[in-house]
């Protein structure tokens, strides 16, 4: 035991508490930066448990998984809960506010675009926003270039004996996933017989439950925005409102939603 360390040190407060560097007196700027922060520590926690579980998944060990999976849905609920606190920003806060962002928006968020990239929600264009963001771009091109969470999913289902298209198993990870019949007969094979199948039924529902929770905060930005700015272009020249709107409409893991219709 080292009594030398303290609660302080061991969670470096120092640093974290003086990384808040509001740009006016406005009231409300403390507010915007700190929920913005929590956010990515809590993206970071959930990048760490999705890549520990895509492992496992790859490996054919999925109760670790469970685990993992499940702690990101949690943290997930804690991201949803941050669009509570920021819409108590009324629109005359956030314009007291608003001239200081400059270019910045929350859509240069690479953690969050991480998070799309490793469940499955990819497209290049993205990466190239990143150019200038430390290693990120670097990062996020990596990541195309390996399976998705959903694509170990499925490789883990052709493995356990279902037929899966060679297609799909053979696809080029960096492209957007299309929705195929016969990754969704696994899926209603599985959800036709749990019991014959557990723990792949039990992965189904925990997949669920990311896509989910992704499209709660989905929904929660874009209330949120819609709540403050109501139609104005977002920071950064963003479209705002009719961009949320559209990726609303955008799953990752489509056959685990259409086979709640072919069972």
């Amino acid at each position: 035991m080292n009594a030398e360390v303290t609660y302080a040190s061991y969670l470096d407060l120092d640093r974290i508490l003086a990384a808040q560097h509001p740009a006016s007196d406005a009231h409300d700027e403390l507010l915007f930066i700190i929920v913005h922060q929590a956010s990515e520590l809590w993206l970071k926690l959930c990048l760490h448990e999705l890549a520990a579980a895509r492992d496992c998944i790859e490996t054919d060990n999925l109760r670790p998984a469970f685990k993992m999976l499940a702690r990101v849905a949690r943290a997930q609920a804690q991201l949803i809960q941050s669009w509570d606190v920021l819409s108590t920003m009324t629109p005359h806060d956030y314009s007291a506010i608003r001239p200081h962002l400059g270019g910045s928006s929350g859509f240069q968020s690479a953690q969050y675009r991480m998070m799309e990239f490793m469940l499955g929600g990819r497209d290049g264009k993205h990466v190239r926003l990143h150019r200038s963001n430390a290693d990120w771009a670097g990062r996020l091109e990596a990541e195309t270039q390996r399976a998705s969470l959903y694509d170990a999913a499925i490789h883990l289902l052709a493995r356990r004996g279902f037929a899966i298209d060679q297609a799909v198993l053979a696809r080029d990870p960096a492209m957007p996933y299309a929705p195929d019949a016969s990754v969704e007969a696994a899926w209603a094979a599985i959800y036709r017989d749990p019991q014959a199948h557990w723990d792949l039924y039990e992965l189904a529902e925990k997949l669920v439950d990311l896509e989910y929770h992704f499209q709660r905060w989905r929904f929660g930005h874009l209330k949120t925005v819609e709540r403050i700015i109501g139609f104005k272009r977002g920071t950064g020249g963003t479209p705002g409102v009719p961009y949320l709107e559209g990726v609303l409409k955008q799953a990752f893991f489509p056959e685990l939603l259409s086979v709640r219709t072919a069972i």
